[in-house]
C-alpha cells in the first residue's frame, strides 16, 4: 500500500500480515477496512479488529486522530481520506494490495430541523457522506473483496434508516438510503463470494454525532441523551460488527438492529428524573 501512514514495525504493504498478527485468530493474514476511523464507532471498531488479528486501514477526514490511533495498534495503517471525493477513494482503492473487510462507517447527521424548513444544502450534505460515500467505497473496493474469495461489506446505517422520525427528515431519508443500497447490494451479489452486513444502531452515545448535530451546541446535544441511563456505546455497537464480520463465511448476518434497554423505538425512549 502507498501513501498510508505506518505505525507497526512490520511492512508497510496492506496485503501481509504483520508478525504480531496471533496466528490462529479470527483476522489473521486479512486486511480491514474501515472509514470513518478517527473517533467513535469507527475507532472502536478498527480496535476490536485488531485485537482479532486484522491488519487494520483506517481511514477519515482527519489524519491527525487515525495516525495516533494507528500508533495505539498493533498492525494498522492511516490513510486520509474523504469518501465523497471519488477520484480519492479511486486512488486509495488502487493503493491497496488486498481487501478482506470492508466497514462503511462514515456518515454524519446535520440539523434538526423539519422537512419545512430543512436546509438542502444539508441534506445533500448528508446524502452524500451517509449514501454516495458508501457507493464509492463499495464499488471501488468490490473488486478486491472479490478477489479474496471471502470478502465483507458492512454497512453502518441507523435505526434512522428503518422507522422515521421528527426533526429528522434528512437523515432518515439518506439512512433509508443507505438501508435499501445494502438490501441490493445484497440481491445483486448472491452467488458471489461477497457478503453483505447491515447494522443499524438506535441511541448510540459517542463524542461527537450529536454534537455535530446541533451545530456544536453542547447543550442541545446533552438533552439527547438526559435521564436514559445507559445509551449504546461506540464499544457495544463494535463488539455488534466485530461479531458479524467473524461468523462462518458461509454465515450471512443481514441486518443487526442494535438499541439500548430504555429504547424501544426511535420515539420511545425510557427517560428518569
Amino acid at each position: 500500500m502507498t501513501s498510508a501512514s505506518t505505525a507497526d514495525a512490520g511492512t508497510t504493504e496492506a496485503g501481509t500480515a504483520d508478525d504480531r498478527t496471533p496466528e490462529g485468530s479470527a483476522g489473521a493474514g486479512r486486511i480491514a477496512v474501515i472509514t470513518g476511523a478517527s473517533s467513535g464507532i469507527g475507532a472502536a471498531t478498527a480496535r476490536q479488529l485488531a485485537a482479532a488479528g486484522y491488519r487494520v486501514v483506517l481511514t477519515a477526514r482527519r489524519k491527525d486522530r487515525i495516525e495516533k490511533l494507528a500508533a495505539e495498534l498493533p498492525h494498522a495503517e492511516a490513510y486520509a481520506l474523504d469518501v465523497t471525493d471519488r477520484a480519492a477513494v479511486d486512488a486509495f482503492a488502487a493503493s491497496l494490495d488486498r481487501c478482506d473487510v470492508l466497514i462503511n462507517n462514515a456518515g454524519g447527521a446535520f440539523g434538526a430541523e423539519p422537512v419545512a424548513t430543512g436546509d438542502p444544502e444539508d441534506w445533500r450534505a448528508m446524502y452524500d457522506v451517509n449514501v454516495l460515500g458508501v457507493l464509492h467505497m463499495t464499488q471501488a473496493l468490490l473488486p478486491a473483496l472479490t478477489a479474496t474469495g471471502d470478502g465483507t461489506v458492512v454497512v453502518l446505517s441507523s435505526t434512522a434508516g428503518h422507522a422515521a422520525y421528527e426533526g429528522g427528515g434528512g437523515y432518515v431519508a439518506a439512512k433509508h438510503g443507505a438501508h435499501v443500497l445494502a438490501e441490493t447490494l445484497r440481491l445483486e451479489l448472491c452467488g458471489e463470494p461477497v457478503r453483505v452486513v447491515e447494522v443499524a444502531p438506535g441511541m448510540v452515545k459517542t463524542e461527537e454525532f450529536a454534537t455535530t448535530r446541533f451545530r456544536g451546541d453542547v447543550a442541545k446535544a446533552a438533552k439527547v441523551y438526559e435521564g436514559v441511563a445507559e445509551p449504546l456505546s461506540a464499544d457495544d455497537v463494535a463488539d455488534t460488527i466485530a461479531w458479524a464480520v467473524t461468523r462462518p463465511s458461509h454465515v450471512n448476518i443481514d441486518l443487526l438492529i442494535v438499541r439500548p434497554r430504555a429504547q424501544a423505538s426511535n420515539s420511545k425512549v425510557h427517560r428518569t428524573g
